[in-house]
């Protein structure tokens, strides 16, 4: 059985660890290749940064503009809050929430997270920040990164077939071509992870998962829809990876032309 020819099956995936590199590791990474992250959990600083450091540079709610934030920065926040509605109306299978964007990656930054569930449990988890810094940085093509985080758990033998790679990485530039095609310099990992129980835990069975971490620069001229859209690549990736369907059935498709609202996304009760 291979890859290519199997759907991911969903299993119940852990909680994937914040994402805190988008232009540089936190050891001096070069933006080139910012899709390296660590693996610390949500809400807890970085190894070696102080508390300033990992504070929210633009915590607000996505949809709503951060105080002190640039219009174009704005433009974009309100993009991703709108693109994320949108998804939320027609998808009960994917629940959204923010979380706060470490400062030191750039001037303006906001975050937002997913969790994918498959008949009540947990399938997947993904993260999207996006980044603005006016000067932009090494690396990038303009003034804006996206950085992007897909976990889920898959069968061992999924896990060990040679195309993971390959085919998780399509899941996302094949979303990016269709909602986000203006986007530029991608850069990114996919990795297998294996975790097995001892002591205490020996007796669990071991456990295989997919991560998929990445980022690219947006077309600064058409920020609005290019945000809008990584949102729908993003979340697309996540369903992929979960084993969902990228459509659920008798919902219609998703605009990739941002219709920005300012909204907040539903919370899954």
């Amino acid at each position: 059985m291979r890859l290519a020819d199997t759907p991911v099956p969903a299993r119940a995936a852990e909680d994937a660890g914040e994402v805190t590199a988008a232009g540089q590791s936190p050891e001096g990474q070069s933006a080139a290749d910012p899709s390296a992250a660590d693996s610390s959990p949500a809400g807890a600083s970085p190894a070696g940064a102080s508390p300033a450091d990992s504070s929210p540079a633009d915590s607000s709610p996505a949809g709503a503009s951060p105080a002190g934030a640039v219009p174009v920065f704005a433009v974009a926040v309100a993009a991703l809050g709108a693109a994320r509605d949108a998804t939320a109306e027609v998808r009960d299978d994917l629940d959204f929430e923010e979380w706060p964007a470490p400062k030191r990656l750039a001037p303006h930054a906001i975050a937002l997270a997913a969790t994918a569930y498959r008949d009540g449990e947990e399938a997947g988890s993904g993260r999207l920040m996006l980044l603005y810094d006016p000067a932009g940085q090494d690396g990038w093509t303009g003034t804006f990164r996206v950085v992007v985080q897909v976990h889920a758990d898959v069968e061992e033998e999924m896990a060990a077939d040679p195309l993971l790679g390959q085919v998780g990485w399509s899941w996302l530039t094949d979303a990016l071509d269709l909602h986000a095609s203006g986007y530029r310099a991608p850069s990114g990992t996919v990795t297998r992870v294996i975790t097995e129980g001892y002591g205490a835990k020996e007796d669990e069975p071991p456990s295989t998962g997919f991560e998929l971490r990445a980022s690219w620069c947006p077309d600064d001229d058409e920020i609005a829809d290019e945000i809008y859209g990584a949102v729908l690549a993003w979340t697309d990736a996540l369903v992929a990876a979960a084993g969902l369907p990228v459509q659920p059935p008798g919902t219609r498709a998703l605009d990739s032309r941002a219709r920005v609202s300012g909204g907040r996304g539903r919370r899954r009760r």
